[in-house]
């Protein structure tokens, strides 16, 4: 493991944003979800997400996550991804999601 310092911690632009849409992404190489997220003064921005296994489109809707919003554009396939989700791997390999406690608001910055 690397290790940082405090200066390169701030750099990452871990922000809360609320789901608002989901559509399957079948071009995909692996499962995943189109999603489009709240990110308040941000704006809305879209990723993809290989979730399936653990959430469905519908169970998305409303759910507050945490996300990279400050890495480049990524092309996924004729996709453009504008932010990372975050999450964690289970004990099977699944992807299970970074999310807030409580509700915040869409925008703020982890501290």
């Amino acid at each position: 493991m690397d290790v940082i310092n405090w200066a390169d911690f701030e750099k990452v632009e871990l922000r809360a944003g609320t789901i608002v849409e989901v559509i399957p992404f079948p071009e995909a190489k692996k499962p995943a979800w189109k999603l489009k997220v709240d990110f308040g003064e941000l704006g809305l921005k879209w990723s993809s997400a290989q979730i399936i296994t653990h959430y469905q489109a519908e169970d998305l809707i409303g759910k507050q996550i945490i996300g990279v919003v400050n890495f480049p554009k990524k092309q996924i396939g004729k996709f453009m991804s504008e932010f990372l989700v975050t999450g964690f791997l289970d004990e099977n390999g699944a992807i299970v999601l970074a999310t807030t406690e409580r509700k915040v608001p869409n925008g703020a910055k982890l501290i």
